[in-house]
Order: C-alpha cells, then sequence, then structure tokens
C-alpha cells in the first residue's frame, strides 16, 4: 500500500506528520511527503520526499491573492499577523488552486492509496478525490478546524468542479492532536497523540548532564523570528538575569549579534531538539506555536507563551485555560513573571495532569494500524 502525506512548506505544518507517516512505514507500506518550496527540511526525517509545484512560492503567493482576489481579507490578516484565521484560510485556499493541477498529476503519478493532509492543504483531499481514494485531514494544534475547512473548500468549489469533483468532498477522517481537556466543546475525529518530531540528533554535552537548578528552554520557532525581530526575546534575556535558574535559548538561526553580552544564566545553543531539552527544564518560554506547546504539556512542564500572530493565540488560550500555563504580551514580560513560571505549583500540576492524558492517547502505531484498514 502506498500512502501520500502532504502540506503546507513550513516544519511546523509538516513535521507534526512525521510520526504517523514512520508508523505507516514500520507496518511495511511505502510513504512519501509532498510539499511546495520549502517543505524540503522534512526530507531530513529519512522520509522521501515529492516536491510540488516548484518555483511557487506559499507566502508570496498568499499576498497575491489578498492583493487580487480579495484584499478585505488581506487587510484583516495583516492587521492580525494572521490571526483571523478566518481571513487567512481562504487566501491559503487561492494557493491551493494556484497548486491544483500539480497535486492532481503527481497523485496520478505516484498512485497513493490513501492521502493524509494537513488541514491547510486541501488541495491533497482533490487530489485523493480524482483518484477515488480515501483522504484523511490531520490537524495541528487546538484550532478547530470544521469551519475552517469549509471556508477554504468552498473558496475552492470551482477548481474541485474544474477536475470532475462535485459536490464537494468531506475527509474520511479527521486526526485531532488536541489533549481532549484542552479542545473545547467541539469534538471531531480521531485521537491521536502528538508525537514531537524536531529532527535527529542529541543534546549538547552540557544540556544532557543534569541541571545543578531549575533550567528553562526559551524558543521563538521557525518563523517569528524572522518576521518579529528580537524584541521578546531581548525581554525575556533581560528578565531572567538576577534570576537562581538557567536559560537555553533554543533560537536557531536567529542572529543574536546585536544583543548586549548575555548574563551569566542565559546561554544561547542554536538548534537543539526541543522536546529532548524540555525533559531536562522546568519550564518553557515560547512564542506559542502548538507543537512547541504540545511539547511541553507532553513534558509536563509550566510554560509561558507569548503569541504574537498566526493560530499562537489559540494556543496560547488553549494552555492558560487548561491552568497549566501563562500567556503574556512582550511589555508584560519582566522578573515577576519568569518567577511566577518558575514557583507556582498550579501550572505545573496542570501540565503533569495533561502529560498523564496525552500519554493516554492512542499513537501513531494504532492509529496507523486504522488508517490501513481504512484504505483497504
Amino acid at each position: 500500500m502506498r500512502v501520500l502525506f502532504a502540506g503546507v512548506p513550513g516544519i511546523g505544518h509538516l513535521f507534526p506528520l512525521v510520526p504517523l507517516a514512520r508508523a505507516v512505514r514500520a507496518l511495511g507500506h511505502e510513504v512519501a511527503v509532498a510539499s511546495m518550496d520549502g517543505g524540503e527540511p522534512v526530507a531530513a526525517a529519512g522520509l522521501p520526499y515529492l516536491p510540488l509545484a516548484p518555483g511557487v512560492d506559499w507566502s508570496t503567493e498568499v499576498r497575491a491573492a489578498g492583493r487580487t482576489e480579495r484584499p478585505d481579507l488581506l487587510r484583516r490578516v495583516v492587521e492580525t499577523n494572521a490571526a483571523d484565521r478566518e481571513a487567512f484560510v481562504p487566501l491559503a485556499a487561492h494557493v491551493n488552486s494556484l497548486v491544483a493541477d500539480a497535486a492532481v498529476e503527481l497523485a496520478a503519478r505516484w498512485r497513493p492509496d490513501l492521502v493524509v493532509y494537513d488541514y491547510q492543504f486541501p488541495v491533497a483531499l482533490l487530489a485523493a478525490s480524482t483518484l477515488g481514494v480515501p483522504a484523511v485531514q490531520h490537524d495541528l494544534g487546538f484550532v478547530r478546524t470544521p469551519r475552517l475547512r469549509k471556508l477554504m473548500l468552498d473558496e475552492m468549489a470551482e477548481t474541485f468542479a474544474r477536475h470532475g469533483v462535485d459536490p464537494l468532498p468531506e475527509p474520511a477522517d479527521t486526526l485531532d492532536i488536541a489533549p481532549p481537556s484542552m479542545a473545547g466543546t467541539e469534538r471531531y475525529g480521531r485521537l491521536l497523540r502528538p508525537v514531537a518530531y524536531n529532527g535527529e540528533g542529541a543534546l549538547p554535552e552540557p544540556l544532557a548532564a543534569p541541571a545543578r537548578r531549575p533550567r528553562v528552554a526559551v524558543t521563538l520557532g521557525t518563523v517569528p523570528p524572522r518576521t518579529d525581530g528580537l524584541t521578546r526575546i531581548e525581554r525575556v534575556i533581560d528578565a531572567a538575569a538576577g534570576l537562581d535558574a538557567d536559560f537555553v535559548l533554543a533560537t536557531g538561526d536567529l542572529d543574536l549579534a546585536t544583543l548586549a553580552a548575555l548574563p551569566d544564566n542565559v546561554h544561547a545553543y542554536g538548534w537543539v531538539p526541543w522536546r529532548a531539552l524540555l525533559d531536562t527544564c522546568a519550564a518553557a518560554v515560547h512564542h506559542g506555536g502548538s507543537g512547541t506547546a504540545l511539547a511541553a504539556l507532553d513534558a509536563g512542564i509550566p510554560q509561558l507563551a507569548l503569541p504574537d500572530g498566526s493560530d499562537r493565540f489559540i494556543n496560547a488560550d488553549a494552555v492558560r485555560e487548561r491552568g497549566a500555563g501563562l500567556s503574556a504580551g512582550a511589555e508584560e514580560i519582566g522578573p515577576a513573571l519568569l518567577e511566577r513560571l518558575l514557583t507556582d505549583t498550579a501550572p505545573a500540576r496542570a501540565a503533569r495532569e495533561v502529560s498523564a492524558e496525552i500519554a493516554a492517547m492512542p499513537g501513531p502505531d494504532e492509529v496507523a494500524a486504522r488508517l490501513v484498514d481504512l484504505a483497504g
């Protein structure tokens, strides 16, 4: 059996697909991952990568769709830094339509028996429909997707009809990786335990050694550092100075050269395996990305989310409302906030509760077997 995984070309969209793809392959089936320019890093997971519509840039085309097709939506997206998801996803649908011919052709060439796709990439649902094979939607976190899926499919109705798919299809199933106690009242689909994939490799030796005092992991993810500058990281560094804890900056390739000398208890490490780092930490500070937040919940440690756009406010709100962490704006960052993160026992207790809940969710191996049965 062949199973095609597909998603938006971003680490936050493709890396969550990796554990399930590996589980399907472990059952003896052939898998591949398809995405647009920028999706190539997923190949480091050892999965075959199929480039889709080379030369078409996702972000560029989202903006172009807003300028030429829906300037009203683009205005809302810009004003909220894409936090207005009901404005963003119709623009994303236009990019899906742009690559529809390429997606259908790729699927016809590779001939999958099942397609699993990131919810923002319903062009994969179209490709599956043209082949008459089931497609399963893979959600990415705390965003509730049924209404967003309808908005995207409605925007793509002409594209589906042009390829002979009418009426609009629904996925055969939806995989929900949000812990049930954090999913709100809108429940649907099949649960899938969120398993972090952050690339291969071990922690640097100083981080692998037991911490002598509380350690806090700090990241701004893969997208925000390129768009939002250093304001929040500077505030975290300033607030950390003088606290009885060590702060590890897992900031990837973010250029910290313009910052002043780091305090003695703040250490920059670039890229490190985030989930492995969390196992050595007492708390985490991050941008509010869904995978980042879910990894901290899985580790059972409290977290401080500093959201600034996209789905990050939704993720931060879910953590705060569950009591498993704090959420703040950049202007609220200070020593007292970090001290509370480290000393308040209530978020730590709630985080451990959610960790146990995640452990009880069906894992990739179990879900992979069910998906194979669905396609069989």
